[in-house]
């Protein structure tokens, strides 16, 4: 199933929109209202016209402090920042340390190894649901969203898969996508990690470290979307509790966000 309209890649930096992905009752996210993905320091000055043409007007960065100090966004022309920090209560968790974690094969194997990197990786995906200082900054990116004045929206955080991968999950799901339909979109992302991630991958790999762990640290997996999903029905009883008492999203802002994004195939 094809969920995802095709953006051009730019410098690597995972973006896409996710217009043309589909919802139910023959709808369809509305196209170049809404995109996703990594960090925006490294974007290459070639590529400055591409991300112009996109309009984007607001930039939501769901990274930590620590991560927007050495890596600064580069935004678009015209576009405003908008910081809602997922991980702030906890900035040294796995996603906030992708490179770190793999700049050393000994201690990586030490701390990660026989399995414990997924397991890491599943309980981070645990705590962005359950946390209160995560369920703010969704909060903040939803009620973002929903305004028109800010649109178009980009959203990203380091590698644009875990705290990324989840935002747009959550997005979906408030639209009225099915839970297949977002799976898809969520592993959708690995090719693009994997190349953007190769190098350090490679060095790890070289010093000896375990294929298996990197694989854990650079990828999304089914079995972190599943953490998360279950996190939110276990807790609240599935995603209409977790957004009126988990993220305490007003009614009101659903309809705009479903006004603004929703149109028909």
């Amino acid at each position: 199933m094809e969920t995802v309209r095709a953006v051009p890649e730019v410098s690597g930096l995972n973006l896409r929109d996710l217009g043309g992905i589909a919802l139910e009752c023959g709808r369809q996210v509305r196209p170049g209202r809404v995109m996703r993905s990594g960090q925006l320091g490294g974007l290459d000055p070639a590529d400055d016209a591409a991300v112009a043409a996109l309009g984007i007007r607001t930039v939501v960065d769901l990274r930590t402090a620590d991560e927007r100090a050495s890596a600064p966004d580069r935004l678009p022309p015209g576009a405003r920042l908008f910081v809602a920090d997922v991980l702030g209560d906890n900035p040294g968790v796995a996603p906030a340390r992708l490179r770190a974690l793999l700049a050393d094969a000994v201690e990586a194997e030490r701390l990660l190894g026989g399995g414990k990197a997924e397991e890491m990786f599943a309980e981070t995906y645990r705590q962005m649901v359950l946390s209160p200082r995560a369920g703010a900054a969704y909060r903040a990116f939803v009620d973002t969203v929903a305004d028109g004045a800010a649109g178009p929206v980009l959203f990203h955080c380091t590698a644009g898969k875990d705290r990324t991968g989840w935002a747009a999950v959550l997005l979906l799901l408030l639209l009225g996508a099915s839970r297949d339909v977002v799976r898809i979109e969520y592993l959708a992302v690995n090719p693009v990690v994997r190349v953007a991630f190769r190098p350090y991958v490679q060095n790890f790999l070289d010093a000896g470290g375990d294929p298996e762990i990197a694989s854990a640290i650079i990828e999304v997996r089914p079995r972190y979307l599943d953490t998360a999903l279950d996190a939110m029905d276990e807790r609240w009883g599935g995603l209409d509790g977790y957004v009126r008492d988990g993220l305490r999203i007003p009614e009101a802002v659903l309809r705009r966000l479903r006004t603004e994004l929703v149109s028909p195939v």
